[in-house]
């Protein structure tokens, strides 16, 4: 029986007894409740500076990215949308800001899915000494690996094997420096971290996630996302480790469920968009 349908038949309450049992029923007993943002949104409040990159669905391997600018309340988008392109086999959820969710494949090591989510940004990267950028920068040296090794104690971290001496090391296939490792390779001569997984606590969760160059336009990764060297460098000059950026990856599908909820932008002439 519907919580405000009287029985035919039956004599009305006094009108205090009905006052004690409506303070006593949850309110959304009679009436609709307005939904509220979400708790989650609260983990990146503070972000100033928000990456953008939308695909059509799960299993696509390329989409667009975009840069925003907090202003006030909501966000601003600065320049133009720019392509890049994903995992081999598309994305998948991943160990970001946001609580791990259930509506989607999840990120694993080796899947060949670029994590989805939102994260925070990290270190930037090169082979260069210096990069314009306002991300603190790291050049990368032929000892430099990011560990793939999810047995490693430094499973998802960059670190200069010339220094550190642990189990597992030399399994890792991620050399930073590929020009010096795989034939001349520039896609890691620009980018930056992908805070997924963070801290390695997840082993098999996926590791060594980054924006860097991409080999072709509409050449997959095995998990980053990858973009041309042009938008590279709009993207680095831009970033600034003081706004406290983050990166979201979601299907368009994904991105319009949960934009309200996590006080993402609106986006022009998108899927996304109502």
């Amino acid at each position: 029986m519907h919580p405000c349908h009287l029985v035919p038949g039956t004599r009305p309450m006094p009108l205090r007894r009905i006052a004690a049992l409506l303070l006593a029923l949850p309110l959304a007993a009679c009436a609709h409740r307005t939904a509220l943002p979400s708790a989650d949104a609260e983990h990146w409040a503070k972000a100033q500076q928000l990456v953008l990159v939308t695909s059509a669905d799960w299993n696509a391997t390329g989409g667009e990215l975009r840069r925003f600018e907090r202003e006030g309340d909501g966000w601003k988008q600065v320049g133009d949308a720019m392509p890049v392109t994903l995992g081999r086999n598309g994305s998948g959820w991943g160990l970001g800001l946001n609580p791990q969710r259930g509506d989607g494949p999840v990120k694993r090591e080796g899947d060949g899915k670029a994590p989805a989510g939102v994260f925070a940004i990290g270190t930037a990267f090169g082979y260069a000494d210096r990069a314009k950028t306002g991300l603190r920068y790291q050049a990368m040296t032929a000892n430099d690996w990011c560990i793939d090794v999810p047995a490693s104690n430094y499973y998802n971290k960059i670190i200069d094997r010339s220094t550190v001496k642990a189990p597992y090391l030399d399994r890792s296939s991620e050399p930073m420096r590929r020009d010096l490792h795989a034939d001349g390779d520039q896609r890691y001569r620009e980018g930056f971290v992908i805070e997924h997984n963070a801290d390695g606590a997840a082993r098999q969760g996926g590791s060594c996630i980054f924006a860097h160059l991409w080999k072709a336009p509409g050449e997959t990764t095995a998990g980053c996302t990858a973009m041309a060297p042009d938008s590279m460098d709009a993207l680095l000059a831009w970033l600034d480790a003081r706004r406290k950026p983050v990166f979201v990856l979601l299907p368009n599908a994904q991105y319009a469920a949960l934009k309200h909820d996590w006080k993402l932008p609106e986006i022009a002439g998108s899927e996304s968009s109502p």
